[in-house]
């Protein structure tokens, strides 16, 4: 069983914040989103404390959430890094695929960044990811540092709601209806 420290569990506090706060979005009827759970086979199960041992991933799993926003469809992936640069790494081709369809279908992407040692919540729109992830397709760096990032996409500290990203989906939305249309 993974112990608080491994790889197993990194990001679970992060998470843990994430569904509180949805709870509380739930609560005040302003969002409807989900964990996505990974499907998972398990091999071996400890029939005394029926627990799985020993399990594989069934299928490559998409964004850690989906759901819906006052009508608007999100998906988003949460991702937690202890040093002020993220390494990509932590994101499979996959998952970027699947938000990119994701937004072709009108819906709006994003990722959740949190960087630990600066304890700092990010807000990072699918199409400000890209240039990074492009970059390192094209042979260049496969990782972007927090001083390259907008800073303006910070999370605010907000009262009562423990990962406020409601805010920064509005920003997104008139930051989308100021981009010329694609054709």
């Amino acid at each position: 069983m993974a112990t608080w420290g491994t790889r197993g569990l990194r990001g679970s506090l992060f998470e843990d914040l994430i569904n509180r706060t949805n709870e509380k979005y739930k609560e005040q009827r302003l969002a409807l989103i989900q964990k996505v759970p990974t499907p998972i086979t398990p091999m071996k199960i400890d029939s005394e404390n029926r627990h799985i041992t020993l399990a594989y991933f069934e299928q490559k799993s998409t964004v850690d959430y989906i759901g819906v926003i006052q009508g608007l469809p999100v998906c988003f992936d949460a991702k937690e890094c202890a040093q002020t640069t993220f390494a990509l790494h932590n994101v499979h081709p996959h998952q970027v695929e699947f938000m990119r369809a994701f937004e072709q279908q009108q819906g709006i992407a994003f990722f959740l960044l949190y960087f630990s040692k600066e304890d700092i919540y990010y807000y990072l729109p699918l199409r400000h990811f890209l240039p990074f992830w492009e970059r390192a397709e094209a042979g260049g760096r496969k990782s972007f540092r927090l001083d390259e990032l907008d800073m303006t996409w910070v999370l605010p500290r907000k009262a009562g709601v423990l990962v406020p990203y409601l805010e920064m989906i509005n920003k997104d939305l008139a930051e989308r209806d100021d981009l010329p249309e694609e054709g």
